[in-house]
């Protein structure tokens, strides 16, 4: 049965007037969430107090909810988890498969990966010292930097600020015949496209939920492991949750049984709330009728502001297979031209140095808002509007 995009639409709370492109960054409220947080902070926290974490099931969110995501993303039930922040996940994996590969000192990236995570492989290798270091090159040159040294292959499937589209499963086999394992980002995949890390090979695969899967401002991250791999991958960060029996108190540390070890501290249980009920908007949804609506929105509006925007230069991939669910164009006034975007009430978001972003969401976005942000950023373009000290003026986050 094709997806009911009026159906989901209805599931979320858009401010009136407001066309949101911004959901490849943070994703809107669905209705559902403030109602779920709402009765676990005043139900189970108020009404249980401590004994929420058996009553209302607080200890076993992190996994149920996991195994909610590894449907979006092609991970068998028990091989997904969520908490903790998407940084401190890329750390594990990496940490991690480093560990499986001893005999190497190469973890190998690209030069559009997200910095955190460069950052992340960065400080692990200063830690491991030993010669280790990050590589990184190109992100069209990945394929051929593949060789006997690279013990981890690190990249996000989806390049932050174009768009462009690694092909995961070609990448994994090239990294697997190398002898090297691979480490997915999938913050700009889950639940903006079709992903199915089984299919692919993945070793290991991290994603933050805040965006496409909206589940509210610092939503908590999740992690999956192949099942081939989930009882010889030893975490680095050995928190006392991610033990084989917390409540012993142990003094030594022994890890949980597959991925019941990466988990680390303790679950943060309103964010949990609110990301349970954000999954239940994919009730019903096919990824497949998500990804070609996606692909339509945005050709539509590439063609739209190419046509009404000459000075902006489309900066994502022109063939829609080869993007994620965002359009990104370049121009020198880039920053002040979003701001101006913003003040009419078409969201989307900057990245630097000249990059304004937009991101299509078939969920809460449909041909009506793309038309409309055609049309205001024609006006913005063509009045020189964006051209006031105001929108010049840097916020700490753009």
């Amino acid at each position: 049965m094709p997806t009911d995009f009026g159906a989901t639409r209805a599931m979320f709370y858009i401010p009136e007037g407001v066309v949101y492109l911004d959901g490849n960054s943070l994703g809107p409220m669905p209705l559902a969430a403030a109602a779920r947080v709402a009765r676990t902070v005043t139900d189970e926290w108020g009404g249980l107090l401590i004994r929420g974490w058996n009553e209302a099931g607080w200890m076993d969110l992190p996994a149920r909810v996991g195994d909610r995501i590894g449907r979006l993303i092609g991970a068998p039930a028990g091989t997904v988890v969520t908490g903790d922040t998407l940084s401190i996940k890329v750390y594990q994996a990496l940490a991690s498969a480093a560990a499986l590969r001893p005999d190497r000192r190469v973890i190998l990236s690209d030069t559009g990966n997200f910095p955190s995570d460069l950052y992340m492989a960065d400080g692990l290798c200063r830690t491991l010292g030993d010669g280790w270091r990050l590589v990184t090159v190109a992100p069209e040159d990945v394929a051929d930097a593949i060789d006997a040294s690279v013990a981890v292959l690190m990249l996000t499937e989806v390049d932050y600020r174009t768009g462009r589209l690694h092909d995961m499963a070609a990448l994994t086999a090239r990294a697997h015949t190398a002898g090297a394992l691979t480490v997915w980002d999938l913050a700009h995949s889950a639940g903006a496209l079709p992903v199915d890390v089984t299919a692919a090979g993945a070793d290991f695969a991290v994603g933050c939920t805040y965006k496409y899967l909206n589940s509210g401002p610092g939503g908590p991250a999740f992690i999956h492991v192949a099942p081939r791999l989930a009882e010889a991958a030893r975490p680095a960060l050995s928190g006392w949750l991610g033990h084989e029996a917390p409540f012993a108190f142990d003094l030594d540390y022994r890890p949980g049984r597959g991925i019941e070890r990466m988990r680390v501290g303790t679950p943060p249980i309103l964010q949990l709330a609110a990301l349970d009920a954000a999954m239940d908007v994919w009730e019903g949804v096919s990824m497949a009728d998500v990804r070609a609506r996606s692909i339509a929105l945005s050709q539509a509006f590439i063609a739209g502001v190419e046509a009404a925007c000459p000075a902006l230069t489309l900066a994502s991939p022109r063939d829609p297979a080869a993007r994620g669910s965002q359009v990104s164009f370049r121009h020198p006034e880039g920053y002040a031209i979003m701001q101006a975007l913003i003040a009419r009430g078409v969201i989307g978001d900057f990245r630097a140095p000249d990059i304004l972003r937009f991101g299509f969401t078939p969920l809460y976005i449909g041909e009506a808002e793309v038309a409309r942000a055609v049309a205001v950023l024609a006006e913005v373009m063509a009045t020189g509007a964006w051209d006031r000290p105001d929108y010049r003026r840097r916020a700490k986050v753009t």
